[in-house]
């Protein structure tokens, strides 16, 4: 039996938690086509903040150079979500 990778939808619905739990952004803010930044009025602490704790639910170590490009939730979604379908 294998564990599958967590799809999309859940990766977003976590990644809501930890925006809601973390940063007391309201859910319904957040949507695949907001900006992180403009948006949510994250800043770059918080953005290391998020990386930690993805960290920790990917169980894997989040190479910075992979988020810089990140400006959306969907962009977060997908890098996520592509770390964890990744092998290895």
């Amino acid at each position: 039996m294998t564990d599958a990778a967590p799809d999309k939808p859940e990766v977003l619905a976590t990644l809501t938690r930890y925006l809601v739990e973390m940063f007391e952004v309201p859910e319904e803010a957040i949507t695949f086509e907001a900006l992180l930044f403009e948006d949510l009025d994250l800043d770059s602490i918080d953005a290391v903040d998020l990386v930690v704790r993805l960290q920790d639910y990917t169980g894997r170590k989040i190479p910075v150079a992979e988020f810089k490009s990140v400006r959306t939730v969907g962009d977060v979604v997908d890098q996520v979500h592509a770390l964890l379908v990744r092998p290895g």
